[in-house]
């Protein structure tokens, strides 16, 4: 069984009195067993359509920037990871595997639920400890893709999967919130993405959930429920306080490899009880 979740900020008509917990829409669904042990887990990427190298780096650099504390001063994308290590099955480091690029569309542009696990079976390496990680891109349309979820995370034969797909072109209000206008709820103007790639920027918004929602499991789905927040200060259509880039007006909360900036969702402290932010 796949966990699919609605991560983008889909507010509905809520009276101002309701919390911000509640405020966001959560498809809340059983949780798999997670990540057997601490330690490296390898992650391997299925590329599926076209994607630039530019958009692959950014990425990759995401990625390998959760095990680089090592950054400029300032909040990092280390730092922001580190808080899974609270949970019992949080790990200590993701690592990049192998990678597929499969640009020719090989079983077409419209994916049922069933070929997202099996394009996730092409890469295999690491074992129980892997997540296959496969990214659609921005001309795929995914089963309930923009409708009901932005990405998806399950367990395999062999470790734990998780897709995300680009929502450049087709509901980057729904999926790459908030980057963009949001389809429902509070009209606040978007932010600048920090990558100047709305979809790709978004899809690391929606990774980044999915990949800790995969290693905390069973404790809790601990980015769903701060689902909204970036930075301190957030409610209903304001994605909190945030950094600004003085030159190009982007906007971000930490620091990565290759002087990448991204923006991550706030993570739940289990032992504070708080959405925590970096910023």
């Amino acid at each position: 069984m796949a966990y699919s979740y609605r991560f983008a900020i889909l507010f509905v008509l809520l009276s101002t009195t309701v919390s911000l917990s509640t405020a966001a829409v959560v498809e809340q669904k059983p949780r798999h067993s997670g990540i057997p042990v601490k330690g490296s887990v390898t992650l391997n990427l299925v590329w599926y359509g076209k994607f630039t190298p530019t958009q692959r780096s950014v990425i990759v650099d995401f990625i390998r920037s959760i095990g680089s504390p090592a950054v400029a001063k300032g909040p990092s994308v280390a730092a922001w990871w580190k808080t899974t290590e609270k949970y019992k099955q949080g790990v200590s480091n993701l690592v990049v595997g192998k990678q597929l690029l499969l640009e020719n569309y090989p079983i077409g542009k419209s994916l049922k639920s069933p070929y997202l696990r099996a394009l996730s079976s092409k890469l295999n390496g690491g074992g129980a400890r892997s997540i296959t990680v496969v990214l659609t891109a921005k001309d795929v349309a995914v089963e309930g893709f923009c409708m009901n979820r932005c990405g998806t995370h399950g367990s395999k034969a062999s470790g734990a999967y998780v897709w995300v797909g680009n929502s450049e072109t087709q509901c980057p209000g729904y999926c790459a919130w908030p980057f963009h206008q949001p389809i429902y709820g509070p009209q606040s103007p978007p932010l600048v993405a920090p990558n100047g790639d709305v979809g790709v920027d978004g899809m690391i918004i929606n990774l980044a959930t999915l990949l800790v929602n995969t290693v905390t499991n069973p404790s809790q789905e601990a980015v769903a429920a701060c689902t909204g927040v970036f930075g301190s200060g957030a409610y209903p259509g304001y994605a909190g306080r945030v950094l600004v880039d003085k030159t190009s007006g982007a906007s971000y909360n930490a620091l990565g490899l290759a002087g990448r900036k991204y923006l991550l969702p706030a993570m739940w402290d289990p032992q504070t009880s708080t959405c925590k932010t970096l910023v």
